[in-house]
């Protein structure tokens, strides 16, 4: 059985929920609802021994002192969404890209919209930066459902508006 536990960060975007085990970070959510579902189904206890590097990262990076995370990650989901998380890792802080610049990327011209879908699906915001995706025309479009003032906020801690 894994070391699994979780925290609260207080952030300039909100309270982020923080889900870290020995094999790395799980989750990072904005969402309390979907955080206690998570926790409770799961029986997870707060640790935050376990959550520390994670919390000192998020918090070097909400103060503009880290511009990559260097933290394992745990994520189960799809080979797709895999791919997907992989090319979010390999943009760069301060930049952005388009869903069709992932899918191109992934060598699936045609996943625009599944790529869009994986973004929402992110368990691990900021960390994956699913925020540093925007539309091919340069506009906001969704971040974590009906969050576009989040991915502003992030996006402006970056330098990009």
């Amino acid at each position: 059985m894994k070391n699994i536990g979780y925290d609260r960060y207080e952030s300039i975007i909100g309270k982020l929920y923080i889900v870290v085990s020995d094999k790395g970070v799980e989750r990072v959510l904005i969402d309390e609802e979907e955080f206690n579902k998570y926790i409770e189904k799961n029986n997870i206890k707060e640790d935050k021994e376990i959550c520390k590097e994670t919390v000192k990262q998020l918090d070097e990076y909400f103060n503009k002192k880290r511009k990559h995370f260097n933290l394992p990650i745990n994520i189960e989901t799809t080979e797709f969404r895999k791919s997907v998380y992989n090319e979010l890792l390999k943009i760069p802080y301060g930049q952005t890209r388009s869903y069709s610049d992932i899918a191109k990327a992934i060598n699936n011209e045609k996943a625009v919209r599944a790529v869009g879908q994986a973004n929402r699906l992110n368990n691990i915001v900021i960390i994956i930066p699913c925020h540093r995706v925007i539309g091919k025309n340069g506009k906001m479009v969704g971040y974590a459902g009906d969050k576009i003032s989040i991915k502003e906020i992030l996006l402006k801690l970056e330098g990009i508006f």
